[in-house]
């Protein structure tokens, strides 16, 4: 029976790998079982964060050591750029072996790589169904039949850059937009609604074209999506629960209405066994395994009737202010800041919100 086993490793640089390896030869983590890694990497989060790209090729010939470059290439790698604040760099390993473990429903894991995506499809209904159907194919994976039992749902999507947008018009086709920047939102909200289709949060004849980063309204409550330069298809990580798991993990979602809601992630806390009036203490946090969280600056400019400013800095891009500030909220509450914080929450919980998920031992 697979067990899931989940390790938050301090990462000192992009390219430190050492942790992960130390971890290996101590027999802590068996590199024929991993199944995905999270990173926070402190670029920039923005079209030209490289940390991203050199932290995945890192990962990949480390392990590539230990399990050759094939198998190192099946394992996704959902690098997320920008640790603003006290946000701590560190990587997230998701691991599987097989085992008698502790009788489940226990924290359940599928991975899947997309073909690469067109560049006149990002953005589009084309991306929606794309991660829609790999979606499906990672819960079949994981042996979660129940969308109900899906908890998170992580995905590193591409972006556009003046190359990929030159090849797009060279061979007649035209893409959403023009700015690359704005290619990262776009791709993060269209495979966000594709993560709602597949979990039946949304119909798909309520989706179009039109109403991707229009409509709002529409959002999914477990997806979290990351843009990046370094790929050109999908890595899509579920993360649930399912009786065909064992093990000591479990996992639990909330989502925040705003970047200072913290009573759902308490609230999630608590139904995992970690209730706690005020900041988790030593105990608990012991046994809080990963934090992940999705942040983005209020796009009415106000925070319950207050005004921010994050969209109006022309010098910091508005996520970095946002992965920061929710950062910091969560830090306050669980009381570490090895957090898994991304930011641009684009149809990913209601506007200003986001999901949250934690993993924790139960």
């Amino acid at each position: 029976m697979p067990i899931a086993r989940v390790h938050r490793i301090a990462a000192s640089s992009p390219d430190d790998t050492t942790g992960i390896e130390a971890a290996i030869a101590a027999g802590e983590i068996s590199p024929a079982g991993i199944l995905a890694i999270f990173g926070k990497t402190e670029g920039n989060g923005c079209v030209n964060d490289f940390t991203r790209g050199y932290a995945t090729q890192s990962l990949t010939l480390a392990l590539a050591r230990h399990i050759g470059p094939e198998r190192a290439a099946e394992v996704c790698y959902v690098m997320s750029g920008g640790t603003e604040g006290a946000m701590s760099p560190h990587w997230t390993v998701f691991e599987r072996v097989e085992g008698d473990g502790a009788a489940g429903p226990a924290l359940a894991i599928g991975r899947v790589h997309t073909a690469a995506l067109p560049a006149e499809g990002l953005g589009r209904m084309m991306q929606v169904d794309q991660v829609a159907a790999g979606v499906a194919e990672a819960m079949r994976q994981a042996g979660i039949a129940d969308p109900g039992d899906v908890h998170f749902v992580q995905i590193k999507c591409p972006l556009l850059t003046a190359q990929r947008i030159g090849e797009a018009k060279a061979r007649g086709a035209t893409v959403a937009v023009g700015d690359t920047l704005k290619s990262m939102g776009l791709s993060r909200g269209a495979s966000s609604l594709g993560v709602a289709m597949a979990l039946g949060e949304v119909k798909r004849d309520a989706l179009s074209d039109e109403m991707i980063c229009r409509d709002y309204a529409v959002w999914s409550g477990r997806a979290s999506a990351s843009a990046g330069v370094e790929l050109t298809n999908h890595e899509i990580v579920v993360l649930g629960r399912s009786a065909s798991w064992s093990g000591p993990l479990t996992i639990d979602h909330a989502v925040m209405a705003d970047c200072i809601d913290i009573e759902p992630v308490r609230a999630a806390l608590g139904r995992l066994g970690l209730g706690a009036p005020g900041q988790l203490d030593a105990a608990a946090r012991g046994r809080l395994v990963a934090l992940l969280a999705k942040a983005e600056a209020s796009p009415d400019g106000e925070v319950r009737g207050a005004r921010h400013t994050m969209l109006d800095d022309s010098d910091i891009s508005s996520t970095r202010h946002a992965r920061a500030y929710v950062a910091g909220a969560l830090a306050g509450l669980v009381g570490r800041t090895s957090i898994y914080v991304s930011g641009g929450a684009e149809h990913q919980g209601p506007p200003g919100g986001g999901p949250v998920a934690a993993i924790v031992q139960r």
